[in-house]
């Protein structure tokens, strides 16, 4: 049953009368107006579960827990929550689709209920959504407004709801915080001050009367663009799933280089300049493109849609992460038991009866073997346990005579191998040493050029003596001497 928005004046007779006549009754949060008289009644409050747990899902998982134990020791008993048990309630929700035990509720009045009074807003004509304030961003993105946030607790929270939102609202919102009790505070505050203006707790909401453009807004946008391209373009009329391919790898490529500007570092630390931020923004938005074009192109085959494309994702990143979002809360703790579980799920999923199915053949071969090597560690075959070392890793080498195929593609499988056993990206590394590579020949080049010669028609010696000259200079090379002939 519910508590009421506020005090016990506000609780219904037929709660008040559930509650006097539970053998037992627990209380998910103590934190609540009404709750005090319950407690010197001899009510046990679930508080510690906020405390013990990392998130809110394994909180409510564990106040379920606890409600079935109470229950099979009672027989029966009354759990109780802050206004109603309808209305944004997690735990009521789980309780109902648990199959231990049968759920009774008692409708009770909500903070919705007092919110609807002080703002004067009549919920159904101005077709208000109520929505938590975890999910803002998803809710403005679907519909921008209006809404009613619930569970504004903290002013953390309050500033990851200032930061929902692509584009803030332009007029004043509503902070509704106490409502129902002496110190009540309906408050008119601009976006910018929401997370300034009061000290929130459980007992504050916040009414949005429109929630600005939001993600949704801008993508549909875009998905018209592509549409009426698709139809008025010579260019974009003739284009095939086939056809697109080529541009679709490439725009792959840009975004890496524009990941590569950026460094590890963002650019305040790593002295970057603030356009590298708007290049990766700019090349993503370019592969988005591509993405909705092959959407469209489905869709007009009649195969599926970008809703379908978002929906497929979406399931499928939900249930790859039982250990975020089901009952396995919390269960995987590295990014080692992440990939391993990603493995075995995705293996189940796709009907699979080895883990070597679906990988695809198209892949370079630098990066099919680095995937290979994260399939077989996701069993306990990785490089620590099947790999090469170091004296087999020579004679791999010195035995990779010219024409030697098997020994050579040996060789390269074994470092691609011990790349990615290292976490490290051996298409990434080779990219790297080559670009190396060809600054070095470059600047030996240039060294020949300025001394009146040719790289070309130079000598033998003063050719290696350039590019040795370079390869120590920049640290290109762990043997400047160059390769000698064996």
């Amino acid at each position: 049953m519910g508590l009421g928005p506020a005090g016990p004046e506000l609780m219904t007779r037929q709660a008040a009368e559930a509650l006097a006549a539970a053998p037992a009754v627990l209380l998910r949060t103590a934190r609540h107006p009404a709750a005090e008289p319950l407690l010197a009644a001899g009510a046990v409050s679930l508080d510690h579960c906020y405390e013990r747990a990392g998130s809110f899902t394994e909180v409510y998982a564990a106040v379920v827990e606890e409600v079935v134990a109470a229950a099979r020791l009672h027989g029966e008993l009354a759990y109780a929550v802050p206004g109603s048990p309808a209305l944004l309630e997690r735990s009521v929700r789980a309780l109902r689709e648990d199959e231990r035990v049968t759920v009774t509720t008692v409708p009770g009045m909500s903070f919705a209920d007092l919110a609807w009074d002080r703002l004067g807003v009549d919920p159904v004509s101005e077709h208000v959504r109520l929505v938590d304030a975890e999910e803002l961003a998803v809710a403005a993105a679907a519909d921008p407004g209006p809404l009613l946030v619930g569970h504004c607790w903290s002013r953390a929270v309050l500033s990851e709801v200032k930061l929902a939102l692509e584009e803030p609202p332009r007029h004043p919102v509503t902070l509704l915080h106490h409502l129902g009790l002496p110190d009540e505070q309906v408050l008119h505050v601009p976006w910018s001050e929401l997370d300034r203006t009061i000290e929130p707790d459980h007992l504050t909401c916040l009414y949005v009367p429109s929630a600005g453009g939001g993600a949704a807004g801008t993508l549909a946008a875009l998905v018209e663009t592509v549409r009426v391209l698709r139809d008025r373009c010579p260019w974009d009329r003739v284009q095939t799933h086939q056809s697109l391919v080529r541009h679709l790898v490439e725009e792959c490529y840009e975004v890496v280089d524009a990941i590569a500007e950026r460094g590890e570092l963002p650019p305040e630390d790593a002295g970057l300049p603030a356009e590298t931020g708007e290049h990766l923004e700019e090349e993503l938005g370019d592969l988005l493109v591509q993405v909705l074009f092959h959407a469209r192109l489905a869709s007009e085959e009649g195969l599926f849609d970008l809703a379908g494309v978002a929906r497929t994702s979406n399931e499928k990143l939900i249930g790859r992460h039982p250990h975020v979002f089901a009952a396995e809360a919390g269960s995987a703790r590295t990014p080692g038991e992440v990939e391993a579980r990603w493995e075995q799920l995705k293996k189940a999923e796709k009907g699979r009866t080895s883990l070597m199915e679906g990988i695809p053949a198209s892949l370079p071969a630098l990066v099919l073997a680095a995937k290979l090597e994260r399939k077989l560690a996701s069993v306990g075959l990785g490089w620590d346990r099947t790999g090469l070392g170091t004296a087999a890793l020579t004679s791999l080498l010195e035995e990779a005579a010219p024409g030697d195929e098997a020994a050579l593609g040996e060789l390269l499988l074994a470092l691609a191998r011990r790349c990615a056993h290292l976490g490290r990206d051996p298409e990434q590394a080779l990219r790297q040493a080559a670009g190396e590579l060809r600054a070095d020949f470059t600047a030996a080049e240039a060294a020949i050029g300025a001394a009146g010669g040719d790289v070309a028609t130079v000598g033998e010696t003063e050719r290696l003596a350039a590019w040795r000259r370079e390869r120590a200079r920049r640290g290109g090379s762990r043997d400047p001497s160059g390769p000698r002939p064996r």
